[in-house]
């Protein structure tokens, strides 16, 4: 591609601007504005960017965001003309029911696409998670990892505060690799950003560290020579790109009209006149596609290759196998107190030793959440441990995890207290949506939180994530049961939580890998048939062994069934659950629990938010005794 060469480069741009103002005329439905908008730097950045459409997982490519998931019409434009799997047909199936193309960009359905985007800001944190990720693998591996990750950003992007709370860290961290495009045309939805937006975005991203360019979004050279200098940059940097949204839509041209509605075949048809276009939609000329294609990728990964050392090759291959079968867990004995948080701990630590790649932290509470990886060393600017800390960013912890596990060599996790997983819900919810691999650490996970009172005691919270489809919640009993949660977690790659107590629990359990595997088993069972069932989770089951003691003494047949995921159980058949399910059931479980009555008959939970106390004292008061189960045991029967 010659960048001196205008009037190619500008065939180029107004095939992309129509190619994409066709998808979205013929879906009916769609963003056509910022994919008008932008297309002349796509263009610029199709020249600078190295991808290999032959293998989309090459592990020395750039990354490629779009934080504002809404340009996916200019992103699915892009692979196909770049050469990826997504065909001519493809692109006008846009927004269909089971295309390639939805209506946003969705990891793991569509060819090319790095993340799953479309709620603002989070690409953007994405995309420092892949920027990080690189760093590990440079840290890890050397210099064979040496590629850029792009972003490209919109008004929106950065009025939401997880690309604050992310571009803070980056700044903090100076993640040189890091380029951010911002497609600044000053249009929302509502009109002009000036009715809610004003500030200096040059001067805060200064303030944060970053170095900050500017260009005019429809100079083909003014682009180029500012990615040209971002690229030499010793700082993360952001392109302030002055653009206007629907370039080339007339009379809409600038207007907020063309952020979320089709221009309107008539709009559409004469906008084609004006510029000479007189094609049928769709149309692509031979030569566009010629310079767009990235054929060149290809030779360029054979090259990479080549130069890798067997060491080096060794590690990807340990690093890719995400092989947790090596892992030395700690034993925790019969009778043994321990908070399931410090035998969390423990369990990081020794998965930690087996595999390289897994990495993560918390947001500043690692000594509460029991998170640090010994001997692990810290990610720091000039330094690349795997010891992650995040500061009090809990939302773009969540997004920036997503970001490391997708880059494809790493297992990250992350930690906060429970209560604070509202932060980074968001976050969350897309890496369920995503299908990818991060944990999340929840500590201090009921009243058992005590002093720190209601603010800090989550009660809603566990329903919440149990709600969320293909994620599943871990809510150990004991340390020996946490061991073997974390077992099948990482068996079933894919993201997971863990709710673990701040206060000592004693080891009750004696488990095995497949009694978890299920999702919850018979803890422990009368001698004579049971009239009733206590199902719990956490803390609580070692209460409900407790109260079963009570009923026994009075010839009350009972069995104690511990569940530590709640989601596992969901799927199990039905001659299993009759197993656990006999006479009446009662589930007993310090949150909102309305969940279980998907088994119980009557659920003991919280009615309220929780009080400031010692945590024995609350889980008496809310009526978590043994004595108190006992009595609404009786009560049902």
């Amino acid at each position: 591609m010659d960048l001196k060469d205008t009037p190619t480069l500008e065939k180029m741009a107004t095939t992309l601007r129509f190619l994409c103002a066709d998808m979205v005329q013929e879906a009916n439905s769609g963003h056509p504005g910022v994919a008008m908008g932008l297309a002349d730097i796509a263009v610029v950045l199709s020249h600078h960017l190295h991808l290999n459409p032959k293998n989309p997982k090459w592990l020395e490519r750039d990354r490629l965001v779009f934080s504002g998931g809404h340009a996916s019409a200019l992103v699915y434009a892009l692979l196909h003309l770049w050469g990826f799997n997504v065909t001519l047909e493809d692109l006008k199936a846009f927004r269909q029911l089971h295309s390639k193309t939805p209506g946003h960009p969705e990891y793991q359905h569509t060819e090319g696409i790095e993340v799953t985007t479309g709620p603002l800001g989070q690409g953007f944190a994405n995309a420092v998670g892949l920027a990080m990720a690189s760093k590990l693998a440079q840290g890890t591996l050397g210099a064979a990892f040496s590629h850029k990750v792009y972003c490209l950003c919109g008004d929106g992007d950065l009025q939401e505060g997880v690309s604050y709370e992310s571009a803070s860290l980056a700044g903090h961290l100076g993640l040189d690799n890091l380029i951010v495009l911002y497609d600044s045309n000053a249009i929302t939805i509502e009109g002009d950003t000036n009715l809610a937006f004003s500030e200096n975005v040059r001067l805060r991203f200064e303030a944060q560290g970053w170095a900050v360019l500017e260009c005019q979004g429809h100079n083909f050279l003014d682009i180029d020579n500012t990615l040209n200098t971002a690229k030499q940059s010793d700082k993360p940097t952001l392109i302030i790109a002055h653009t206007t949204i629907g370039k080339g839509a007339l009379e809409l041209e600038g207007s907020a009209k063309t952020h979320g509605a089709p221009l309107g075949a008539e709009v559409l048809k004469r906008a084609k006149e004006a510029l000479g276009w007189a094609h049928p939609p769709f149309y692509i000329p031979e030569e566009v596609k010629l310079h767009f294609s990235m054929q060149r990728g290809e030779g360029e990964e054979k090259l990479w290759a080549q130069d890798l050392s067997a060491e080096t090759k060794e590690k990807i291959a340990h690093l890719q196998a995400k092989d947790f079968s090596k892992v030395a867990y700690p034993v925790f004995e019969l009778g043994q107190k321990c908070a399931t948080r410090a035998s969390n701990g423990a369990i990081l630590n020794a998965i930690s030793q087996a595999y390289l790649g897994f990495v993560g932290g918390s947001a500043d509470l690692a000594p509460s959440n029991n998170t640090r990886l010994k001997e692990q060393g810290d990610f720091l600017k000039g330094q690349c441990g795997r010891n992650l800390h995040f500061g009090i960013r809990e939302h773009a912890m969540g997004a920036i995890c997503n970001g490391i596990s997708n880059y494809g060599l790493f297992v990250p996790f992350c930690a906060t207290f429970f209560v604070f997983s509202d932060y980074l819900a968001p976050a969350l919810r897309l890496s369920a949506l995503m299908q990818n691999q991060v944990y999340y650490i929840f500590t201090h996970d009921s009243i058992g939180v005590g002093e720190d009172g209601a603010t800090h005691q989550p009660i809603e919270q566990l329903s919440h994530l149990r709600a969320i489809p293909n994620f599943e919640v871990y809510r150990p009993m004991d340390a020996h049961e946490n061991v073997l949660c974390w077992q099948v977690a990482l068996k079933r790659n894919k993201s997971a939580a863990f709710m673990l107590s701040r206060q000592d629990l004693e080891v009750a359990s004696s488990a095995n890998l497949e009694q978890v595997q299920r999702g919850g088993y018979v803890l422990h069972k009368s001698a004579r048939e049971p009239q009733i069932s206590l199902l719990s989770s956490g803390s609580e089951v070692l209460p409900c062994l407790k109260a079963a003691a009570l009923l026994e003494a009075e010839n009350i047949g009972v069995q104690v069934v511990s569940v530590p995921c709640f989601d596992l159980l969901l799927r199990q058949e039905q001659d299993y659950l009759n197993t656990l399910l006999v006479g009446e059931v009662l589930a007993v479980e310090a949150s909102r629990g309305l969940e279980w009555f998907k088994f119980a008959d009557s659920v003991l939970g919280m009615e309220s938010f929780g009080k400031s106390g010692k945590g024995a004292d609350l889980f008496k008061h809310f009526g978590f005794s043994p004595e108190n189960i006992a009595s609404k045991a009786r009560a049902l029967l």
